[in-house]
């Protein structure tokens, strides 16, 4: 990528100011300020619409490229405990998981070139324990036990160092006693350096060395793994001070010595790491590890660190997490009282290159609002950020007729080589992602990008087909979003007559159902113009909220994380999906996910609550055996059911009184359901044979998107449409088609 930039905020109002932060391999760019209307370039459809806005960011700014620095680990600021230190003892339990990946620091005092003085317990070139002394000369002395350590297990780890006699001993002992003492090593040997602590240097875990608090640079040798109950003494506890450490890692007799003893179980919705040792030697994490992870103490009898926090000392560091790129801000942008609420971007170019850093203007406080809302769906933006698809391997190519791996090879290039991995990526050690942050490139959060799955717009691009078909029938709305909806809540919905979704709400926060449940209980107006909504279970980080938090478990896709570890760090509440927590999408919409399908999707056909004088303002101008949205599609070749899509369910919570409308019908067998619904299948109903669970290739009734409709409390209502796809449809036909008029029709009644 030769120019690409991001946002400070995804969600602005009047009066605010935005910061712009731009990498650029050209010497020079030109910013602009642009509305975006409809983002696909395709040219059956309207074709790409922004609209230039005057503004104070309009010019030409210098070019310079700016890196990325991935890495987690913790930061123990100087003091005089540690400038003071002459002999010493550290001590862990380590989880390493890519060990043989070469120099990963564990724990020390190592500064950055080119002073070479200091100590760093380490995992060496070939996997195994080392430990590395320094001292003012440069001077290096290492010792390893030449044992690899063992991935995927516990092992206790430990380094002693005299600085008068210059013994050390170096000693790891796995927690498992394994045939012939595989993985266990003790090495004694003397130093002929003596080291000298580093004068005014931090102490690091979970990497080697790290730059100045507040600047920019690479990570030195970062730890894949889990570490946990690390300790620090001011004296050689020698070979069997180490044993009696693994033997009980408290160890109250050594209490005289002890430097500090980090309790990593202690704020998790933090980046605070607390020190219970004598000289408060507390620090923070930094780039976002994973933490209320198991410790190797878990005895699996409790699977909520809430429950039984001793045993979640533990935090999981990765060389590829990242909080934020830590770009320097190129410009910024006071919003102006008089831009209209709306979706923009930032619109940099560069001779033949370009990219659109897009945000949303949402309506000053106490300002003259609009009666309609569009929720744009920011959480599934972010859960979503730069995700690999075809690279990924999640794919069988069978179910992918129309996937197109050559688009965007630059924007793809990128993503592999700077790591930059969403939620739906493994990290590199293969372990799940959890936590995800806007404050970096989100390269598939762009107006033009194709999905390479199915070669059309997804997610932010394709919400601008609702955006478009709004703007062409002469809608005043208003734009908000998800974190707008978790800060402020019903308050920021009670104003207007009715919501719309986006066609992929499928990350929502326990703050955002409340407002919405307040909201619909209070009379207001939900079109849900969409598929697979309410579906995950969704955290932002109290203190950063640029920082999303899933939990992935019950849906087998992309991953699940493991047993114990499936609760939110943030916030304490299960992860997983709303369905798991007995709140399943049924029970806000009247429909839920339950199937997915990637070569085109299908009609809708009529059912017999589309005759009840309920609705017939929605059918007003469709024909009785009218097939809903049987043409061509922007999202899918053809049909407005598709991609991923919802049906009823009364007994996942669907209300009572829901009038099921229409239904999709004719699938192909690519279509298959998700891991979650699979039990519904084995029930024996509505013509279904025990046991008779779908899979690709198979067609199947409870394969379907269902289009319902339901009155609320005080005279409010639900519609839903159960597919993503509905969007690609709205402009066919120079947006005269029966899916715009029904979605016309509905808007118009709940407006009034």
């Amino acid at each position: 990528m030769k120019i690409l930039g991001y946002t400070d905020r995804l969600s602005v109002s009047a009066g605010m100011t935005i910061q712009f932060m731009v990498s650029s391999e050209h010497r020079r760019y030109r910013a602009d300020l642009v509305r975006l209307i409809h983002g696909d370039t395709n040219s059956d459809g309207p074709g790409f619409k922004d609209r230039e806005v005057a503004s104070s960011i309009s010019g030409e700014y210098p070019g310079r490229r700016q890196e990325i620095h991935s890495g987690s680990y913790i930061r123990i600021p100087s003091s005089t405990m540690l400038e003071d230190l002459r002999s010493f003892t550290v001590s862990a339990w380590v989880f390493p998981t890519t060990s043989r990946r070469g120099v990963q620091g564990l724990m020390g005092a190592w500064p950055e070139n080119p002073v070479r003085q200091g100590f760093a317990l380490m995992i060496g070139e070939r996997g195994d324990l080392c430990l590395r002394l320094a001292n003012s000369a440069g001077d290096v002395f290492e010792i390893a036990t030449g044992v690899p350590l063992l991935d995927g297990d516990w092992t206790h780890v430990g380094a002693s160092y005299d600085a008068n006699s210059g013994a050390v001993v170096v000693a790891q002992q796995p927690k498992r006693a394994w045939h012939g003492d595989v993985g266990r090593m003790v090495v004694v040997g003397v130093s002929p350096v003596k080291m000298c602590p580093p004068s005014e240097s931090p102490f690091f875990m979970a990497c080697l060395t790290a730059p100045r608090e507040g600047t920019r640079g690479a990570v030195v040798s970062p730890y894949n793994g889990k570490l946990d109950k690390p300790r620090l003494y001011s004296r050689a506890l020698g070979q069997t001070g180490l044993f009696r450490l693994a033997a009980d890692n408290r160890c109250e007799e050594f209490d005289e010595c002890l430097g500090a003893a980090w309790d990593l179980s202690r704020d998790l919705d933090s980046n605070r790491v607390a020190d219970t040792g004598p000289h408060a030697l507390h620090g923070m994490t930094v780039n976002m590890p994973t933490r209320g992870v198991t410790g190797h103490d878990w005895t699996g009898e409790e699977t909520s660190f809430r429950l039984a926090p001793d045993q979640y000392g533990a935090i999981h560091f990765h060389d590829d997490d990242l909080e934020d790129a830590g770009w320097d801000v190129d410009f910024t942008l006071t919003i102006p009282r008089d831009l209209p609420s709306g979706v923009y971007a930032a619109r940099l170019r560069a001779e033949s290159d370009e990219d659109y850093v897009p945000f949303c203007v949402r309506p000053a406080e106490r300002s003259q609002r609009a009666r309609i809302a569009v929720l744009m769906p920011t959480l599934t933006y972010v859960a979503y950020a730069n995700f690999r698809d075809l690279d990924g391997g999640f794919w069988s190519r069978d179910r992918l007729p129309n996937a197109d791996a050559a688009l965007h090879p630059d924007e793809y290039a990128y993503i592999r080589a700077n790591g930059l991995p969403g939620l739906y990526e493994r990290h590199s050690d293969g372990s799940g992602t959890v936590f995800v942050s806007h404050l970096r490139p989100i390269l598939n959060m762009r107006p033009k990008f194709r999905y390479r799955v199915w070669a059309a717009p997804s997610r932010f691009p394709a919400d601008l087909y609702l955006i478009d078909w709004l703007d062409a029938n002469g809608y005043a709305v208003d734009v908000i979003t998800d974190h707008d909806l978790h800060n402020d809540g019903a308050d920021l919905l009670a104003s207007y007559s009715v919501v719309l979704t986006g066609g992929h709400p499928e990350y929502w926060t326990t703050p955002m159902r409340a407002g919405l449940d307040s909201y619909l209980e209070n009379g207001g107006h939900l079109m849900y113009l969409g598929g697979n909504g309410f579906f995950g279970v969704t955290s932002i980080h109290p203190d950063h909220p640029h920082i999303i938090e899933v939990r992935r478990w019950g849906t087998s896709w992309p991953f699940e994380m493991p047993p114990g570890e499936r609760v939110h760090s943030t916030t304490g509440e299960p992860g997983g999906t709303w369905r798991n927590r007995g709140r399943a999408p049924q029970s806000i919409v009247g429909v839920g996910s339950c199937a997915a399908g990637f070569d085109q999707g299908a009609a809708y056909r009529r059912q017999p609550g589309s005759f009840d004088s309920r609705v017939a303002f929605i059918f007003q101008g469709v024909g009785e055996n009218e097939l809903i949205g049987d043409f061509p599609s922007l999202m899918v070749k053809h049909g407005a059911a598709g991609y991923e899509i919802d049906r009823v369910e009364p007994e996942l919570g669907t209300p009572p009184h829901t009038l099921l409308l229409a239904s999709s019908f004719n699938h192909s067998s690519r279509y298959s359901a998700f891991a979650d619904e699979m039990l519904e299948f084995t029930r024996g109903k509505d013509g279904v044979l025990p046991g008779d669970t779908p899979t690709a290739g198979q067609v199947h009734p409870f394969i379907r998107a269902d289009m319902a409709y339901f009155e609320t409390p005080n005279g409010g209502a639900v519609f839903s449409v159960g597919s993503i796809a509905w969007r690609g449809s709205l402009s066919y036909n120079g947006y005269n088609n029966n899916v715009s008029r029904i979605t016309a029709n509905v808007l118009n009644r709940f407006m009034a």
